[in-house]
């Protein structure tokens, strides 16, 4: 049995449980700290320190979050008070932990600061709650008129709408934050960390990460490291990508991946979040799961099925789109014959359901439960970004390569189609607009209570009607808010394979 030893970017089930949820098996061992933070409230670095050199003297790999280490959590990161200098005594951790164990294999991944485009502090500065969109402008601005874009008037405008200090706090952080990641990339060169993700969360082409990514990756290719660090767009299923190249080590393969889009346009689209090109944050996930991209679907290993648009990625909430760009140039019948002639060849075949953001396509949804292929794709996945749906759906087909239909990979998929397609695109929305009173999206007040149970009982009827292939096979176990708000929902369900 190999032992992995997990850090997670934080303590959402994303990070913490889905990780131990799909890759845990009689080969692999997953051991995560018990004691972490709670959203803004930072974990303690001492206890993180122990835990590691604890547990990282007899592992084979450990996969590690630089923010978690630094700053407590990917919350924190973005709120800290903390001095340089002190960050950088913290990463002396890592070369402990390899000088204790050399053969440790230590996947590192760090977040480039994002800068959300909205007004709200939930995860940000209390400041941002008020100013927040217009510190994004101004980034954007500022960026904008580096490359020669004339942004001088909008620069003066939003310079003198935020109060100096503000701006001075978000800038200051940002730079310590930026030269972190600088430190990190030492520890690479040194040997210290044997592969590095810098994944860039919630951004734009424009604006304050993008100016941070063009300084680091001018470091990257300084140094000559363009193949061992990968920057793209990501951040909550970077963990599944790292499991997923750590298998792939293990078991000494490279994968390879096929990429079937439903409509070709899509490939050039900027998903909603991301700065990124579609096909060129696929080629990225693809490298950073350790496998391979062929652009032969009979020589692939694995088909990755990508179902985005044509054109602008709309939210999961306000479907169906009414535009072409879903309709007609995103071929729905030849993408679901594609699917079908694969699976009946043996082909691993994983959904990257993105054709809107925040959640599924119910429409597909709707034709893989008509058509009975729910369970009988290799994965799916249909949340949150675009990059967070296709590192997923890369992990699950990783996972299923080698391990085929076992317990945990059913579980995992049922748990994709309750909690991506039935609570991110449908029941949050439904549970939202009907709270109790005193609660509201950003505080339903608890974990486990009135609204866990409403969100329980709403993926009921959900499974009834969307899921009618398979639901007598599927028992919800559990339903809690981790973070006591509605974007994330804790969802436990298992596959239970019908009698008949």
């Amino acid at each position: 049995m190999k032992k992995i030893v997990l850090l997670p970017m934080d303590e959402r089930p994303c990070n913490y449980k889905f990780p131990k949820r799909l890759f845990e098996n009689e080969e692999i061992q997953i051991i995560e700290p018990q004691t972490l933070g709670f959203k803004k409230d930072g974990a303690d670095y001492n206890i993180i320190k122990d835990f590691l050199c604890k547990e990282c003297k007899d592992a084979y790999g450990l996969i590690i979050s630089m923010d978690m280490l630094l700053y407590g959590g990917l919350i924190p990161s973005r709120i800290h008070h903390q001095d340089e200098e002190g960050l950088k005594k913290k990463l002396d951790t890592i070369k402990e932990l390899k000088k204790e164990n050399p053969s440790l294999k230590i996947f590192a991944f760090q977040c480039i600061m994002r800068c959300p485009s909205y007004s709200s502090s939930d995860e940000e500065p209390d400041y941002y709650e008020y100013y927040g969109k217009q510190i994004h402008d101004l980034g954007e601005a500022v960026n904008m008129h580096q490359v020669g874009i004339s942004q001088g008037q909008r620069i003066s405008e939003l310079t003198k709408e935020i109060p100096e200090e503000y701006i001075e706090d978000f800038i200051s952080r940002r730079e310590i934050n930026r030269q972190m990641n600088m430190y990190v990339i030492d520890l690479l060169r040194e040997g210290y960390l044997d592969s590095l993700v810098i994944p860039q969360d919630d951004s734009t082409t424009y604006g304050y990460p993008a100016m941070d990514q063009k300084v680091i990756r001018e470091k990257i290719q300084e140094l000559g490291l363009i193949d061992r660090v990968l920057i793209y767009p990501g951040a909550d299923e970077v963990e599944l990508t790292l499991f997923a190249r750590m298998l792939n080590t293990i078991k000494g393969e490279c994968p390879k991946v096929y990429v079937k889009y439903a409509c070709e346009k899509s490939k050039q689209i900027i998903p909603l979040y991301e700065g990124f090109p579609l096909d060129s944050t696929v080629s990225y996930h693809i490298l950073s799961a350790g496998c391979q991209q062929t652009f032969s679907f009979e020589q692939a290993d694995i088909i990755l099925a990508i179902s985005a648009p044509s054109e602008n990625m709309e939210e999961a909430e306000y479907q169906p789109s009414i535009h072409t760009s879903y309709s007609i140039d995103r071929n729905l019948a030849e993408f679901l014959r594609f699917i079908k002639m694969r699976l009946a060849e043996g082909k691993v075949v994983s959904i990257a359901d993105n054709a809107y953001a925040n959640g599924a396509d119910l429409s597909l949804i709707q034709l893989l439960n008509n058509n009975g292929l729910l369970l009988k794709v290799s994965g799916y996945a249909g949340w949150n970004t675009s990059a967070n749906t296709i590192g997923t759906a890369i992990a699950e087909a990783v996972n299923y390569l080698y391990y085929g239909q076992s317990q945990n990979q059913m579980d995992f998929i049922v748990q994709r189609y309750l909690e991506d397609a039935g609570y991110c695109a449908k029941v949050r929305t439904q549970v939202k607009n009907n709270l109790p009173a005193g609660m509201n999206y950003f505080d339903v007040k608890e974990k486990d209570g009135v609204v866990s149970q409403m969100v329980n009982e709403q993926l009921q009827e959900f499974a009834k009607h969307y899921l009618s292939s398979i639901a007598s096979e599927i028992k919800i176990m559990n339903v809690q808010m981790p973070w006591k708000r509605m974007f994330e929902v804790d969802l436990d369900a298992r596959w239970q394979e019908s009698e008949k």
